[in-house]
């Protein structure tokens, strides 16, 4: 066994003045010669009870809208900042009705489900689940429980697969299971399916199995448009260290996996199956997007938005490829994650609520600073909070109770600030990589998998080029916690 295996995990109330801080609220940094391991209360399952903890604490704050809020008018669940989608579209989505997803077309104006096939399928199976007797109300509460116990199993999974990913920092992962707008967040809508299935991903990554991250990230792409973008970021990465076998191991994966999914609603229900890319393409700019801001302040209709959130898109996903061959040293795969996912929401028509949940797992692996990390948060919260109170202000009629559109474009602003702030945070770490926190132990990318130590064989830049003293991070693929010897 090597000596990086017998290294005890780091600890960041050691590294971290805020982590440090926090602490005192249980006593304060832990010691030099405390007794680590050999309970069963290890770090990964700390990491999971908080996370289930903040989940719950989550679903409390909607309680005013579960008891009444969601079924006596729209202003209250706004007010109350408990807002919904999941009771809303049992009902709205054909669901009570024991309509099939895809394949039934709605009554309204949603002719079909607009939801990828995979997400559609968590949204049947909770539907199945749901008891059939008493009120219509009764009925959404139950569906909305259903959902919620789903969704936890999920956030479980996310908490566990953050902290196995990065093998000695498994603490790390308390900046997801502690994110205010987690908990604020998690149960807004159905995300949590497709981000449980990125993170076990990006662990089966880390851990060398490409095929299978291939396939995992194939099916979150089933669930959401996101994970895919993933795969963006490892082909640049795969190129400068000349790994094509694996990337084109987990491309295939993710390609074959998509299909399995998606190809029977394809040939079966051709409608149904394209009404989440009909309405993606064709939908006009929505709250939180940067392009209802500029609308609003303009008195522009930017009808050609799309257009426009396409080229922007694109624009900085070339920056970030050019970032990542020029960088004198190969950044690690967290961080380019981040910063894609990040690109696609800032560019994007529209930034619900929830969305930041795509991002809190890739910035506790990217840039596992909690200064940084909460500053971030901060601006999402006041988004949280600036577009119920918009949406309220809006519903109100003449009463005008809640945040004129004024203060909802200073919300926006917050968000997209806070978010700008900490992609500087890791390009800078790109840039610099002795700010890396995760490399301050001398490792290269513990997330990085078959990248992780490798030399570059195409790089752009004389700085690239420089003789890198990265070596591999012994030990990081993991078996759910043990080391395997290689």
């Amino acid at each position: 066994m090597t000596k990086v295996h017998e290294e005890r995990p780091v600890l960041p109330t050691q590294q971290d003045e805020v982590a440090a801080a926090g602490s005192e609220f249980i006593g304060g940094p832990i010691g030099r010669h405390a007794r680590l391991g050999g309970h069963w209360l290890h770090p990964v399952r700390v990491v999971a009870l908080v996370a289930l903890g903040m989940f719950a604490l989550g679903m409390v704050q909607k309680l005013p809208c579960y008891d009444w809020a969601w079924f006596r008018g729209a202003g209250s669940q706004y007010t109350h900042a408990c807002y919904s989608d999941i009771p809303h579209l049992f009902v709205a989505r054909g669901f009570a009705d024991g309509l099939t997803p895809y394949f039934d077309r709605l009554p309204g104006d949603m002719e079909y489900l607009e939801y990828p096939v995979l997400t559609g399928l968590f949204m049947q199976v909770a539907s199945w689940l749901t008891p059939g007797g008493g009120s219509m109300q009764h009925r959404e509460q139950m569906y909305w429980m259903v959902n919620a116990g789903m969704l936890m199993a999920c956030a479980a999974v996310i908490a566990v697969c953050v902290a196995r990913t990065h093998r000695r920092r498994p603490w790390d992962a308390l900046l997801f299971g502690l994110a205010p707008a987690f908990a604020l967040t998690a149960t807004i809508n159905w995300d949590l399916l497709a981000i449980a299935l990125t993170a076990a991903g990006m662990l089966m990554w880390a851990r060398g199995r490409t095929w299978l991250f291939g396939v995992l990230i194939g099916l979150a792409t089933a669930a959401k448009l996101y994970p895919v973008l993933l795969l963006g970021a490892l082909f640049v990465l795969c190129w400068r260290a000349g790994k094509w076998r694996a990337f084109a191991a987990a491309f295939l994966g993710a390609a074959a996996s998509w299909l399995v999914v998606n190809l029977p609603v394809m040939l079966l229900a051709w409608d149904g199956w394209k009404k989440f890319y009909t309405f993606s393409q064709e939908r006009p700019i929505d709250f939180g997007s940067v392009w209802l801001l500029i609308s609003q302040r303009s008195g522009n209709p930017l009808q050609d938005a799309n257009t426009y959130a396409t080229g922007l898109t694109l624009l900085l996903c070339a920056a970030i490829g050019v970032l990542a061959l020029t960088a004198p040293r190969r950044p690690r795969f967290a961080q380019l994650a981040f910063l894609v996912v990040a690109v696609f929401c800032l560019a994007n028509k529209v930034y619900s609520p929830q969305y930041v949940l795509w991002l809190i797992p890739l910035a506790a692996l990217a840039r596992p600073r909690w200064r940084d990390f909460l500053v971030w948060q901060a601006g999402e919260v006041v988004y949280f909070l600036g577009i119920w109170l918009y949406l309220a202000y809006t519903t109100s009629g003449d009463k005008h109770q809640g945040l004129p559109p004024e203060g909802y474009q200073l919300a926006i602003a917050a968000h997209l600030l806070a978010t700008l702030y900490l992609c500087a945070i890791v390009v800078r770490d790109i840039l610099l990589p002795e700010r890396d926190v995760v490399r301050r132990d001398g490792s290269d990318d513990p997330s990085g998998g078959v990248l992780d130590g490798a030399k570059d064989v195409f790089v752009l830049s004389d700085a690239a080029r420089a003789p890198q003293d990265a070596a591999p991070s012994q030990g990081q693929r993991v078996e759910w916690g043990t080391a395997r010897r290689d």
